[in-house]
């Protein structure tokens, strides 16, 4: 009886050792990538992210590089802030740019986003708490940021964008969703 008790025990853990062993193996990080989903929800909740900021994020095992433009500095402090308190986080690089302070950016900024959002073939992106496509303005240069849903799509909003007065430059970083 002790030895049928004894291989059962030495059955049982062998085949969770295997089950475990193989769960391991079979997604690459699943740590990881819990951290970027938790580190892009945390990013979309801030109050103050908006169509004018372009907030990204780089990953390296436990530390968080932020990157990207802020319009206001305190959402520069506010992203470091929400990412360095998620559980699994050690370290975080902000390397977020906080665009100039400047009345003329503002009204450009509003002039471009009428311009682009207010083509009709692009209003869709206007959608939603977190519009697709992010103006960012510096010193009156103008880029676009973003996704949209075809080649026909970004060519629009640049073409609204350079119709903008005042815009120096119109930089297209617009990438084409898969």
């Amino acid at each position: 009886m002790k030895r049928t008790i004894k291989n059962l025990v030495i059955s049982m853990t062998l085949v969770t050792g295997f089950t475990f062993a193989t769960s391991n193996t079979s997604s690459p990080n699943p740590t990881q990538e819990a951290l970027e989903t938790k580190v892009r929800h945390e990013l979309l909740m801030l109050p103050y992210l908006g169509v004018f900021d372009n907030l990204q994020f780089r990953v390296d095992g436990t530390t968080v590089t932020l990157l990207g433009q802020a319009s206001r500095p305190t959402l520069r402090s506010d992203a470091g802030n929400v990412v360095k308190r998620i559980e699994g986080v050690t370290a975080i690089n902000n390397e977020i740019e906080v665009l100039p302070l400047s009345h003329f950016d503002d009204q450009l900024r509003l002039r471009v986003a009428r311009s682009v959002y207010g083509q009709t073939a692009l209003n869709r992106y206007a959608l939603g708490v977190h519009p697709s496509i992010h103006i960012v303005v510096k010193n009156g240069n103008v880029t676009l940021e973003g996704v949209v849903a075809n080649k026909m799509d970004a060519n629009i909003a640049n073409i609204q964008a350079n119709s903008v007065f005042g815009a120096f430059s119109v930089t297209n970083n617009l990438r084409i969703e898969r």
